[in-house]
């Protein structure tokens, strides 16, 4: 459901809708304003201001996307090392019963050997 939200900023209202709650976009808008007027206070435009914000945000974008990509990356590297690890674990664990079998047989023969030469 869409809200409607209605923000100032440098003094100028705007009536947005949005499916944000309203304190999300309050919070972006205190945001937008002081980032603009920090730009304003060295000397830029409103317009520039805003241009340079918005620039700055698309950076920000962007940045946030790639390192987003890269920690997928290596996510999916570590689930497909996991994978490995059990796999080789499963392995090693087989051979363990496997050896344990055969450490089991040795000992019956050594046992059968013993009764032998008991007689």
């Amino acid at each position: 459901m869409l809200n409607k939200v209605k923000i100032v900023i440098l003094g100028k209202d705007y009536t947005l809708q949005t499916e944000e709650p309203s304190n999300y976009v309050y919070g972006l808008a205190r945001m937008l304003e002081t980032q603009m007027k920090n730009k304003m206070e060295m000397g830029a435009s409103q317009y520039n201001a805003a241009i340079m914000t918005a620039l700055s945000a698309m950076d920000d974008l962007n940045k946030s996307i790639a390192r987003l990509d890269e920690i997928t990356e290596q996510a999916k590297h570590y689930v497909d090392e996991a994978g490995k690890i059990r796999i080789e674990r499963d392995a090693i664990i087989k051979e363990n019963d496997v050896l344990k079998s055969r450490i089991a047989e040795l000992e019956n023969e050594i046992r059968l050997l013993k009764l032998k030469d008991k007689s």
